[in-house]
Formats: C-alpha cells, sequence, structure tokens
C-alpha cells in the first residue's frame, strides 16, 4: 500500500501542523449544549434475554432488561456479542485474555480515571442514547456511547446505571 499512496500522491506531508481552533465542531465532545434535568432513576440489569420473533431480522434479537425501584421494566436491544459480554460480566466469568471492554477499563484505570456512573438519557426514534460519567484529576468527563458500551463498562467498574424519567416513561407508554 506504501508504495501505491505514493504513485497517487507522491510525497506528501501536511501544509503544518496546526492545531484546530477553539470553535472547530470536530475538536471534540460539544460544549454547548446547556446540561438538561433528567430526573435520573437507578436502575439495575435484570439481564440479557432473547427475543424469539425473528420476524424482523430473521434471527432472535437479544435485550438488556432494566427494572427501576418501582418495578417498572425497560428492554433495550443490543447486538449479540454486547449481550454476551454482559452476561459474562454479571456472572463474573473472567477468561484468560482480556476482551474488548475488559481492555476497556484496563485502559481507564490506567489512565487515572473512575468511572462514576452512566446514564441512559435520551430515547429518539426508537434509539437509546447514554453517556459514560468518569472523573480524571477531579474533572469530570462526560462521554457519548452506546448504552449496550455504557452497561458494559459499568458492570466492569460495579458503577451504578441510570435511566432518564423520561426515556422510562416514553417506552412506559409502547409496553
Amino acid at each position: 500500500m506504501g508504495s501505491d499512496f505514493k504513485d497517487l500522491y507522491g510525497d506528501w506531508e501536511p501544509k503544518e501542523d496546526r492545531p484546530r481552533p477553539d470553535d472547530d465542531p470536530l475538536a471534540g465532545e460539544p460544549e454547548n449544549r446547556t446540561p438538561r434535568t433528567l430526573q435520573e432513576k437507578e436502575v439495575k440489569v435484570l439481564g440479557v434475554f432473547e427475543h424469539a420473533d425473528t420476524s424482523v431480522t430473521g434471527a432472535p434479537q437479544t435485550f438488556i432488561l432494566f427494572q427501576d425501584n418501582r418495578g417498572r421494566k425497560v428492554p433495550i436491544f443490543i447486538g449479540r456479542f454486547e449481550a454476551l459480554a454482559i452476561s459474562m460480566a454479571l456472572e463474573g466469568e473472567e477468561i484468560d485474555r482480556p476482551m474488548t471492554y475488559d481492555l476497556i477499563r484496563i485502559l481507564i484505570e490506567r489512565l487515572g480515571a473512575t468511572v462514576d456512573r452512566v446514564i441512559v438519557d435520551d430515547l429518539w426514534s426508537d434509539v437509546f442514547y447514554a453517556k459514560l460519567c468518569l472523573t480524571r484529576d477531579g474533572e469530570p468527563i462526560d462521554i457519548d456511547c452506546r448504552p449496550s458500551d455504557a452497561v458494559n463498562i459499568a458492570l466492569r467498574f460495579h458503577a451504578p446505571i441510570y435511566m432518564a424519567e423520561s426515556v422510562i416513561e416514553s417506552i412506559e407508554q409502547k409496553f
């Protein structure tokens, strides 16, 4: 590939090494969002389950089932590999070599950060959104992620999992 690239572009070098301006939308996480009052409710993972209906994808679908302290249940459909990783974390299974989420745990720890909590904070067009809330050197760091990734990491850190009341209510209306 190296010679192909060179054949196409020659000895290309960036003109200069310049940092992105502060107002560059690609410079990082959006900082200009105003925080919302989410009325967060702590939820517990009841388990990972398989939905037998194969009409949508041709195969059974897996989901995480959450429950809040009022007994309300919220299913979030996830991929099979993420479901396997969650099941392993719930059952305390360990394997010889680190899997992806174990590697993420090791990276977070070695970089000196802690996982404070995760929150499933939005549901838009049938897609759930979550945030991984870290602290490093006393500074909070919120990272947008998929709920399945957030839950996998939270379980490995024994961190609490929260869900916005609006998300719970909107799912409650659907089921």
